[in-house]
């Protein structure tokens, strides 16, 4: 996975509560074998017209909002059903991190699992921040992982907490494995040890 460290870039406010995983990858995109072109399947209903041309109305098909990294987003984001797809297609898409005050348990995880930041912040922070990033002149941040803080244009600073592990892992770019991986010696000793105390096994 690619290291979060500084990232800087648009953010566009998703609000609305109980936004679950069949609104950010519907169930017709599940089908493939692997992870190809789910970005394309990314908020599907509401990004494009039944004509199949991008819905205008859409945050981010508008120009100030094209291209953002980051979301912030209203209560409960990520419900429903557990589809990792959901993850894999913000990904796709160039999201590196999702702002709210609340996450699904399973879909919190599975963001931490695929190298996705997500900062809980109290929900008046979220709606004085959304309010921020909705005018198109001041929806830049910076979010630094290293200083857990959010910049914003207008000079101020939002600081975040996040549990020390899954800071270290994404600082690092470590997914699950690569994370375990990191304590290979002490694991190989232990077997070593454990083996030598116990020959039967």
């Amino acid at each position: 996975m690619e290291p979060f460290i500084q990232v800087s870039g648009k953010a566009a406010p998703m609000l609305a509560a109980n936004i679950d995983t069949d609104v950010i990858m519907p169930k017709q995109f599940l089908k493939g074998i692997d992870r190809a072109g789910l970005d394309r399947g990314l908020f599907f209903d509401l990004r494009f017209l039944p004509s199949g041309e991008p819905n205008p109305e859409f945050i981010l098909n508008q120009p100030g909002w094209q291209g953002a990294k980051f979301l912030v987003t209203g209560p409960n984001f990520g419900c429903g059903s557990s589809r990792e797809h959901a993850v894999w297609g913000l990904k796709q898409m160039g999201i590196k991190a999702l702002i709210g005050s609340s996450f699904a348990g399973i879909f919190y995880d599975n963001c931490q699992r695929n190298g996705v930041l997500t900062i809980v912040l109290d929900e008046p922070q979220v709606q004085v921040l959304g309010k921020l990033i909705s005018q198109q002149d001041t929806a830049q941040i910076e979010v630094d992982l290293e200083a857990q803080e959010i910049r914003l244009q207008d000079g101020r600073t939002m600081p975040f907490k996040i549990d020390e592990l899954r800071k270290n892992a994404l600082l690092l770019g470590l997914d699950a494995i690569g994370s375990t991986l990191q304590k290979r010696e002490q694991i190989l000793a232990f077997q070593q040890k454990h083996l030598a105390e116990n020959p039967w096994l």
